[in-house]
């Protein structure tokens, strides 16, 4: 091993330890294999050192150096992908972090639209119910206009009409 592997591999996600322990024992590890072990490692530990800290296969082929074809020509390609596809491989913290905002984001405009939603509906409600009111305050003028009416003839035939005792 490289001096960077030695110096991760104690703080190296188990998983990865034990992957890349399997590759070393199925084939000769070269160099070239080595640089792309330990900036996997590097990324995956959070302490990249030349790219921005996201885990993709640019990153890690900056990390070690190496073309995109040297990476996916290797067998460590097959292996990294294998890591990146377990759920229980620890993610660095930025990208853990990278994908809480991504999720909260996601959720925020989730709730911005069902709060869209709500108001539009909110809106229609005090419409219909402004039209209600509007209706029946005419309504409302009109029976106080026929109840002044019918005052005006009961006052205006008042010799000709009794009262009825009230209940």
């Amino acid at each position: 091993m490289t001096a960077t592997t030695t110096d991760t591999a104690t703080d190296s996600d188990p998983v990865v330890q034990a992957a890349f322990a399997r590759l070393a024992g199925e084939r000769a590890l070269t160099d070239l294999y080595r640089q792309i072990m330990d900036g996997f490692e590097r990324l995956m530990l959070g302490r990249p050192e030349i790219s921005d800290g996201t885990v993709t296969v640019t990153n890690i082929c900056v990390e070690a150096g190496v073309s995109r074809a040297s990476y996916y020509r290797s067998p460590v390609a097959a292996v990294v992908k294998e890591l990146l596809a377990a759920p229980t491989v620890a993610r660095p913290e930025a990208e853990e972090l990278r994908a809480e905002i991504s999720r909260l984001k996601k959720t925020e405009r989730k709730l911005r639209s069902d709060n869209a939603a709500d108001i539009r509906e909110l809106t229609d409600t005090v419409n219909t119910y402004a039209d209600h009111i509007q209706v029946l305050t005419l309504r409302n003028a009109e029976l106080e206009e026929e109840n002044r009416l019918l005052r005006e003839k009961l006052e205006g035939a008042a010799g000709n009409v009794t009262s009825l005792s009230s209940r």
